[in-house]
């Protein structure tokens, strides 16, 4: 079922492949296609998954996979390396209520991109290929049990990334697609070394060879005495722990290494900022919870103030950003710099309720901000400019649209009976109930001010009041003696059409259930989330002879 989920884009691919390029259309089908029988697979994994047997990686002692479900375990590489032993690679597939609610939500937001990606005319069957390959990279991240497997699909995502903002993106794509393969490359680099690290200092206790398994290097027991990266050696677990969250803090991004970000978004195409927003950003945090902080638990614990004060930067700091923004799209870029702070602080507080709200945080994240960057490409697309001074007085005249972006404005800014608020409730509930996190916690609620103020200004100046005097539209008396809107260019139904409609009425149905009955994505995340806050408390740490 999992490989089957995975590997469904690329077989899609391999089908576009044989479709002459002028086909247009057939290429499009075939993609929505792959990605609504995603969704499919994503719900009955769903309903097949049982909560009470979830849990992360395997706390000290525990089984080696028992704790997952819908386990695919095989061999895929096995060498003789002499004196080092024999390299053993696992094709390691898994999901618990982590990555499960992370497999719905790449499903969800892959689906939507390919709906948003309907209106690109260039190059479409490169395109349409480069996305499902996308597509399987960020399944694969979070399905992936071995770290050398999850390294392969988390390196894949470079390349079409990189080509989907460098071709398809705006004028400076080029500056910003480079940026954006530096900055995630300069990370991966230094992980490949942690994880090259770990394999030599970890014994699979089945096979007795050392082993890229996630599981096995999660159960301190495993490791070598005196190794590299066993637990005798405390500065080069400090400095590997280091290295990771580097590597997976650019992904986030956390400051000070955001600054692609910004220039990604504003350059790459709605789908791609969707996908980018709504997914990729989640694989910096998901990649905290389930490596980074189960294999060096006792530098995490030693890490919560500095990792608390590194969000409550990224909330107040990307707040700050947002509201100095005349372009839309670029506030809302800022703004996700801002609401991946609260998951930081959520992880920082290191117990269930801080980590249950940072992991719904990023979920509620994902369909919000995705939601977001559809509403700056709906409007871009009519208008061919994203300066916020440019419109006023919309609403009269794009009912519709005024009324999804309100709700998306207020999901984001956390407006209780929307889901925004809950994630954001639980991470605060977390943070005050820890004696680390708990000042800081002070401080970054002063984000949710900022954060209205640059969302309700924004939403003051496009919507209401009345048309701006160099306002990127005009103003035409109709037949009927009502004044009508006319977009520069624009030849298309003014408020949203079906496909826009078929785009943003499910994200906004999602945001409005979630906010008012949160247990089914909760009801997933309870037991995992108890069993990982109960691998990283502080721990007593041994060794193998």
């Amino acid at each position: 079922m999992l490989s089957l989920i995975v590997f469904l884009p690329i077989l899609a691919g391999l089908v576009i492949l044989a479709v002459p390029s002028s086909q247009k259309q057939v290429i499009r089908i075939i993609s929505l296609v792959a990605a609504l029988v995603q969704i499919v697979l994503a719900i009955v994994i769903w309903r097949g998954y049982d909560p009470s047997l979830a849990g992360i990686i395997a706390a000290p002692g525990g089984s080696p996979a028992g704790s997952f479900q819908f386990i695919e375990r095989v061999p895929w590489i096995s060498l003789d390396l002499g004196g080092f032993g024999k390299l053993n690679i696992e094709y390691f597939l898994g999901v618990d209520g982590i990555s499960i609610t992370m497999v719905i939500l790449t499903a969800l937001i892959s689906t939507i991109g390919v709906l948003s990606s309907w209106t690109i005319q260039k190059q479409v069957k490169g395109y349409f290929i480069l996305y499902n390959l996308l597509a399987t990279a960020m399944m694969g991240c979070f399905v992936a049990l071995d770290f050398f497997l999850f390294y392969v699909f988390w390196e894949i995502m470079l390349l079409p990334m990189y080509f989907l903002i460098g071709i398809w993106g705006g004028p400076n794509r080029e500056y910003a697609a480079i940026k954006f393969f530096l900055y995630t490359l300069f990370g991966s680099v230094f992980m490949l070394l942690v994880m090259i690290g770990l394999y030599f200092s970890v014994i699979d206790p089945v096979t007795h060879n050392h082993t890229f398994s996630l599981v096995a290097m999660a159960s301190q027991e495993n490791y070598i005495k005196d190794a590299i990266l066993g637990p005798d050696n405390v500065f080069w677990r400090y400095v590997a722990f280091i290295v990771l969250f580097v590597g997976f803090a650019i992904k986030v991004p956390m400051f000070p290494f955001h600054t692609w970000l910004p220039d990604a978004h504003v350059e790459a195409p709605t789908p791609i900022s969707v996908i980018l927003a709504g997914v990729l950003l989640k694989l910096g945090t998901y990649g905290m919870m389930r490596i980074n902080f189960p294999l060096f638990p006792e530098v995490f614990q030693a890490s919560l103030f500095v990792i608390g004060v590194f969000g409550a930067i990224n909330i107040i700091y990307g707040a700050f950003c947002a509201l100095a923004q005349q372009d839309l799209k670029k506030m809302v870029a800022y703004s996700s710099i801002s609401h991946m702070g609260y998951v930081l602080l959520g992880l920082a507080a290191a117990n269930s309720e801080g980590m249950l709200g940072a992991l719904y945080q990023m979920f509620n994240h994902g369909t919000i901000t995705a939601m977001l960057f559809l509403l700056v490409g709906v409007i871009y697309d009519r208008a061919h400019t994203r300066q916020i001074d440019k419109f006023g007085g919309l609403a009269s005249y794009m009912p519709v649209y005024a009324g999804i972006v309100t709700v998306a404005w207020f999901a984001s800014l956390g407006l209780p009976g929307l889901s925004g608020f809950i994630s954001e409730a639980f991470v605060f509930v977390g943070a005050f109930s820890s004696v680390t996190t708990r000042n800081i916690a002070i401080v970054s609620v002063l984000g949710i001010v900022f954060g209205a103020a640059y969302l309700l200004w924004s939403l003051q100046r496009m919507f209401l009041g009345t048309r701006k005097p160099d306002a990127a539209y005009d103003l035409e008396v109709g037949s009927d003696g009502h004044e009508h809107i006319h977009f520069h260019d624009w030849k298309g139904k003014l408020d949203l059409d079906g496909r826009e409609l078929a785009m943003l009425v499910p994200l906004t149905v999602i945001i409005i259930i979630l906010g008012i009955y949160p247990m089914p994505v909760i009801g997933l995340l309870t037991t995992s989330i108890n069993k990982l806050v109960t691998v990283l408390s502080p721990v007593v740490l041994t060794t193998m002879n």
